[in-house]
């Protein structure tokens, strides 16, 4: 995530984290640190993981005051960024500033981190067990509402791909589509006719007649949803190339290696983004300093 991008869109939603956290005061902060005060405060990962956030993060604190500091550590001789490999008791930043915005901006900021951070170490655990192979893993639209762009942004920094960001991105359609249009083949010409000519159309299709009915009318991609690895196996024969194929439906770490073998260009799972645990991260050893 660039600074265009953090002030373009990511801004906003920061803004709303913190308005929900304080939407009038920090009654505690600004009872024991009534007046201004320069401190600083160390952030450590408490578990091994893949950090992702780091500069919502940062994002968090200068929004409340853009004189804090965020310095973060080197690793390797070289500064520690998103997608790096933390380690249990690793110092990642130090967070210079009036204390009472380190105080204040405390639990939003690692709100954040933490979670995009666990998304980040749960898509890389996954995407290691597709390394070797051709097929490519994506997330999908099942993200917390506010919270897409981050969550998002952490399945890359974790080693996964992202599917369509949104409902203007691409043609996708799905069962309830299907049925209002009457059938696949009726759905993919009516998307044809109406999307722009550099849109991808993706068909979700639950058995092998649908299969070869969103094949024959040209859809650029087919879903496999929820199918067994023996009825995938029968769809990739019936598309034969003719389409991408993507599978998807309760893929998660522990199953994903039943389907690596079928050659799908794709496997999408909402799990990366819905079920991640958070990595454990703290804000800890904070002092005045002069």
């Amino acid at each position: 995530m660039n600074e265009i991008t953090m002030q373009l869109v990511a801004d906003k939603y920061i803004k709303m984290a913190l308005e929900e956290d304080i939407n009038s005061e920090d009654i505690s902060t600004n009872a024991v640190m009534p007046e201004y005060k320069k401190g600083e405060v160390t952030l450590l990962a408490k578990q091994d993981g893949i950090i992702a956030g780091l500069q919502v993060f940062k994002r968090v604190f200068t929004m409340l005051d853009p004189n804090t500091e965020v310095i973060f550590a080197e690793q390797d001789g070289k500064q520690i960024k998103d997608g790096d490999a933390v380690t249990n008791g690793q110092v990642l930043a130090t967070v210079v500033g009036d204390i009472r915005v380190l105080l204040s901006g405390e639990r939003t900021a690692l709100n954040y981190l933490q979670r995009m951070s666990g998304i980040a170490t749960y898509t890389n655990n996954v995407a290691a067990l597709l390394k070797g192979t051709n097929t490519k893993l994506l997330d999908t639209r099942k993200t917390t509402p506010c919270m897409r762009i981050f969550e998002k942004y952490a399945v890359r920094a974790g080693g996964g791909n992202n599917h369509r960001y949104n409902l203007s991105d691409a043609v996708m359609l799905k069962d309830n589509h299907i049925d209002a249009a009457g059938g696949v083949a009726k759905a993919v010409q009516m998307a044809r006719d109406y999307a722009s000519f550099v849109c991808k159309i993706e068909v979700e299709t639950e058995n092998l007649d649908m299969v070869r009915e969103a094949v024959e009318a040209g859809a650029d991609i087919i879903m496999f949803d929820n199918m067994s690895p023996e009825l995938m196996a029968e769809a990739i024969k019936i598309i034969d190339g003719r389409a991408k194929t993507e599978c998807s439906g309760n893929i998660t770490k522990e199953n994903i290696e039943t389907i690596t073998k079928l050659g799908v260009d794709y496997v999408s799972s909402g799990a990366l983004t819905h079920s991640a645990p958070i990595l454990d991260i703290s804000l800890k050893h904070l002092h005045p300093i002069d």
